[in-house]
């Protein structure tokens, strides 16, 4: 049975290399796009039986304004989303803003147009695999940013602490040791063991899981700090005196 579709990615080559696939398939595609303000206003001014909108950032904030803006405007068009293993936030966002499906984006063409189908019919289209995983992950939730940011800190001296909010800042090597009061050496010793012990390859990546987990923004705050070393908040540490010789 032909479906009328219109294809809306990120990326204008996956859009239209979907659309090419859908074409040999016998349905009729009416346009392939990447989002942009305007997508949003050409699947209205379309009006397809179906939209496959792809995300890459299915739990971002306005990831779905495009989805509740077609079904405020044409809410017999049916709109599968195409994104990566959601977390239960993404799906659930997806449904709410108004969507009729959600398919992960490396689906085979047959399980897309299985979807596209459902949809169309007004059936909810979600592969059994996804409501699972979304089950799964509701029920054994993984730690919070904020909870693993707190862990993290716990394994961190406080030197250690003012060392990585240095590193945080882009200060090198030589700045850190200035502005600590210690030698050179010892600013890289403390540097490798801020990497070892966040488990990262490089200050980048320490940088990166920091503020991913919200340990940067923590420790801005003053929040509580308790680990074997010490014990205390963390909002504006003194120069350490230099180690023995």
């Amino acid at each position: 049975m032909v479906v009328r579709l219109m294809v809306v990615d990120d990326h204008r080559l996956l859009a239209e290399a979907l659309a090419s696939a859908l074409k040999l398939r016998g349905h009729r595609v009416l346009a392939a796009a990447a989002p942009s303000a305007g997508a949003a206003d050409l699947v209205v001014s379309r009006a397809p039986e179906v939209c496959l909108l792809g995300t890459a950032t299915p739990a971002a904030p306005g990831a779905f304004d495009p989805v509740v803006r077609i079904k405020k405007e044409r809410p017999q068009i049916a709109v599968v989303v195409l994104g990566p293993v959601p977390s239960p936030r993404g799906i659930a966002a997806a449904f709410a803003a108004g969507a009729s499906g959600y398919v992960r984006n490396d689906e085979r063409i047959e399980g897309v147009e299985r979807a596209m189908m459902k949809a169309r019919a007004g059936e909810s289209a979600i592969a059994p695999q996804l409501l699972q995983q979304a089950f799964e992950e509701l029920l054994h939730p993984a730690a919070k940013p904020d909870d693993e940011g707190a862990r993290l800190l716990q394994l961190l001296t406080p030197r250690e602490v003012e060392v990585l909010m240095r590193v945080a800042d882009g200060e090198d090597t030589r700045l850190i040791a200035a502005g600590m009061d210690i030698a050179p050496s010892t600013a890289r010793t403390h540097v490798q063991r801020v990497l070892m012990k966040l488990e990262v390859g490089s200050r980048l990546e320490a940088t990166a899981l920091a503020a991913r987990t919200g340990l940067l923004e923590r420790v801005a705050r003053g929040g509580p700090a308790s680990s074997p070393q010490g014990a205390g908040t963390y909002t504006s540490l003194p120069n350490p005196m230099p180690p023995p010789a």
